[in-house]
């Protein structure tokens, strides 16, 4: 029973440098009536005082992340930075699709690329772009969540996933937060009825 639902839903997969506004283009989307739900990814990394386990992260340990991945649970998985890594578990996209809806992902580059290769002509792969790397560097500082080494470590990743933007189905640049909601916007419909 579950299997066959799985043909029907879609991926829609959103990938961008850490501060490129993925994440709140995202969230704009959810709530735009399109028959999205959104895939938690599940992570070791330290869980930020406004998150919540099952909402925003599956939070798990290390041992019990590499447990997981020894089952073969995730669909894709990745150490991002030293002992912090992410992933997309298996059960919550068939969860997602068993449901009637379609999935939205909110992943970094590298979980974007394996996510496309896996999901192939089901998955609509974007690549938020920011308008620079010095507008990123802005949008980071005002977070106020990240240190200096952080921003630091994100801009020089930042620089290294900008270069791997062509790999997506397309890129949307992002130096109106308006009008990139409203692309991306037009863009999933367009893809959901084909």
């Amino acid at each position: 029973m579950e299997q066959e639902s799985s043909h029907n839903g879609k991926a829609i997969i959103f990938s961008a440098p850490s501060g490129a506004g993925k994440t709140t283009i995202v969230h704009h989307l959810l709530h735009r009536k399109l028959g999205l739900e959104f895939s938690i990814s599940a992570t070791t990394r330290e869980r930020r005082n406004i998150e919540r386990d099952g909402k925003d992260y599956h939070y798990m340990s290390i041992e019990q992340f590499k447990a997981a991945v020894a089952n073969g649970e995730f669909l894709e998985w990745e150490e991002v930075y030293t002992n912090q890594f992410y992933g997309t578990l298996e059960r919550e996209i068939n969860r997602i699709w068993a449901a009637g809806n379609h999935v939205i992902f909110d992943v970094d580059v590298e979980g974007g690329i394996n996510l496309k290769k896996h999901f192939g002509d089901k998955a609509l792969a974007i690549f938020v772009m920011p308008p620079s790397l010095e507008a990123l560097r802005d949008r980071l500082n005002s977070r106020d969540t990240e240190t200096k080494e952080s921003i630091a470590r994100r801009l020089a990743k930042a620089k290294d996933e900008m270069s791997y933007a062509d790999k997506f189905d397309v890129q949307l640049l992002n130096d109106n937060l308006h009008e990139a909601i409203n692309t991306a916007d037009s863009l999933v419909r367009d893809f959901l009825k084909s």
